[in-house]
């Protein structure tokens, strides 16, 4: 209930003011209020011409008043680096070139996931303008697993290959690269994830997060660094006069791409990430590119391109295919040169992403009645580790992230395999609590036979058979940096709102800070004292309801997968208890006209 201690708030604990109160809401969190000096919203506003609202948003987000018009207008030639500036770059570039020369063929190794294929479409898309076509090989989750493999180099090299460049993986490769070194194939590993140890043989690696890299560019997707590799490798190519008698490649056509993977990776948006998503989005929004204007349209997708659309109408769809079906569909959606090509890709992946949600929820409410039991046998637990024999390795992500959201936890989902053993896992973290660093320790240490990530999300294999072992180092090695992560069990609120400010123009306001997502969230407004007037179930599990303030004003609005959890059912038992409330603001300026609503995050009863 409102006002109760928070559960595992020790010496450590968060000792901000609670907004009205809310030390532990239905959703397990304390709410807080950013905290903005008045000095610094007036100053943003002189200087960005930004309203009281939106100053006061940047002033709370530490936005500077001298950098908040370049925040709100973001341009790539603000913040985008050096290529040189990137280890090996210039490198990758060069021996690309040298092939390309050559007339030989170049072959493409992709991830399966939104930023490989994003990725792999950009170096395609670019090549097949200078009149070369190559190879693109993305391997299969459930046959193959991540990354590269001696078995997928000499296939491509028994194609033709004489150089691979990998995207998106191939940092850790290091069995795989030494049998390509063994067998004279150059490989150019083009990565973003992080690295420790030595590197892996390559004949050029470019990852921002590899330890001699000067660029500062460590946030970014590898969607991000394939677009700056191109720009080395016009410089590249302008500097041995190839684009004399051949056109050169406009960078700004390839950025829709760009933005794709860096948005569907959930990479801090900020920096060039943000410009690359802002203009990217523009780009996205023509839909020149066929693959993407037939999903569109499959997918219902109107209106000018968000990060909406990319992370949860398009990118969902990309995926579908490396999680439950053939595993470069999505690369071949987005290099599709007409509607012909597009079509069949775009009809297939719509149709697996159906069977993809439909094999999810029933991982989903497995797991989730696990981790209710977990959770209740140690309410103080760092880390939920879930697993059971068939939960399918191309959901396992999904089902953790929403586990994770579900009980602010830090979630790692695993699916173990009966004949042979061994299970495969994906996890995802909470602020402040650095997962993927944690399970490279456990591979380090034995436990896994791979295992890697970042930050937020990481994957892993095991021998089922340690799995208890793997639980207890991974509960011993986050138990510090859970203690210590207050903004996980933090909600922290941009201002409080009357419900008679749920207006549409307030919506168009905030867009001007979009592009919205990792580093850089929605703005999260909070309601004080509402009475429920209304609720229902809409859809499988979402909930409709309706609020009115003590002044009489309405505030309408939905919650989404929420029937079976606490803030659900308190809504839909309810009717007339009193809540206060905290969610986003949601426009919409279709055919019925202007209109606003609130997007429901969590609740708390008023005591």
């Amino acid at each position: 209930m409102a006002g109760e201690d928070e559960p595992g708030a020790g010496a450590g604990a968060s000792l901000d003011p609670a907004l009205f109160g809310v030390t532990q809401s239905l959703g397990g969190r304390r709410w807080t209020l950013t905290d903005a000096r008045e000095a610094d919203i007036q100053a943003i506003s002189r200087l960005s011409g930004a309203p009281d609202v939106l100053a006061r948003l940047l002033a709370a987000r530490s936005i500077a008043p001298e950098e908040a018009k370049a925040f709100l207008e973001p341009r790539l030639r603000d913040s985008f680096p050096d290529p040189s500036s990137f280890a090996d770059m210039d490198a990758a570039a060069s021996l690309i070139w040298d092939v390309l020369e050559a007339d030989a063929r170049i072959a493409i190794f992709a991830d399966y996931d939104v930023d490989g294929a994003s990725s792999a479409a950009q170096l395609t898309a670019w090549m097949r303008l200078l009149g070369h076509d190559p190879i693109i090989y993305v391997p299969d989750r459930i046959e193959e697993g991540y990354g590269p493999s001696a078995a997928a180099f000499d296939a491509m090299q028994a194609r033709g290959a004489e150089l691979i460049i990998t995207v998106d993986c191939g940092a850790a490769a290091h069995e795989a690269l030494r049998h390509a070194d063994a067998r004279g194939m150059p490989v150019v590993v083009v990565d973003h994830h992080l690295m420790d140890g030595p590197a892996p043989p390559a004949a050029a690696l470019v990852n921002p997060n590899r330890s001699d890299d000067r660029s500062g560019c460590g946030h970014m997707a590898a969607a991000g660094v394939t677009f700056v590799l191109l720009t080395a490798l016009n410089r590249e190519g302008r500097e041995r006069g190839a684009f004399e008698t051949t056109p050169e490649p406009s960078l700004i056509d390839f950025l829709d791409l760009a933005a794709l993977g860096t948005l569907c990776d959930v990479v801090a948006l900020t920096g060039v990430n943000r410009a690359i998503a802002a203009q990217g989005l523009k780009v996205l929004s023509q839909r020149k590119r066929p693959g993407i204007d037939v999903l569109g349209r499959i997918a219902g997708w109107e209106g000018p391109a968000s990060a909406y659309h990319a992370g949860f109408v398009l990118g969902p769809r990309i995926n579908a295919g490396g999680r439950v079906g053939k595993a470069d569909l999505g690369a071949r959606l987005l290099t599709a040169r007409n509607d012909g090509e597009a079509e069949p890709a775009a009809r297939q992946l719509d149709q697996l992403n159906a069977e993809r949600r439909a094999i999810e929820q029933d991982i989903l409410s497995a797991a989730l009645e696990m981790a209710s039991e977990s959770m209740a046998a140690d309410p103080d637990a760092p880390v939920l580790i879930l697993s059971a024999e068939g939960w399918h390795a191309g959901v396992i992500g999904i089902v953790a992230g929403r586990v994770k959201d579900r009980f602010n936890r830090p979630t790692i989902v695993i699916g173990a395999d009966r004949e042979t053993g061994l299970g495969k896992g994906s996890g995802r973290s909470c602020s402040g609590v650095n997962l993927g660093a944690a399970v490279a320790a456990a591979r380090e240490a034995g436990l896994l036979t791979s295992g890697g990530g970042h930050a937020m999300a990481a994957g892993l294999s095991l021998d089922m058979q340690r799995l208890a072992e793997f639980e207890t180092f991974m509960r011993d090695a986050l138990a510090d940096q859970w203690r210590d992560a207050h903004e996980a069990r933090l909600y922290t609120v941009d201002a409080v709102l009357s419900a008679s400010g749920v207006q549409f123009e307030l919506w168009e306001t905030l867009q001007r800070a979009a592009p919205f997502g990792a580093g850089n969230r929605e703005p999260r407004f909070a309601f004080e004292a509402l009475s429920l007037t209304y609720a229902e179930i809409v859809g499988r599990d979402h909930v409709r309801f309706a609020f009115q303030s003590e002044a009489g004003a309405a505030l309408r609005g939905i919650i989404f997968r929420a029937v079976e959890n606490p803030i659900g059912q308190a809504l839909l038992q309810g009717k007339g208890d009193r809540f206060h409330a905290v969610g986003r603001i949601k426009g919409e300026d279709g055919r019925f006209g202007r209109k606003a609503e609130l997007h429901l995050e969590d609740l708390a009863p008023v005591r």
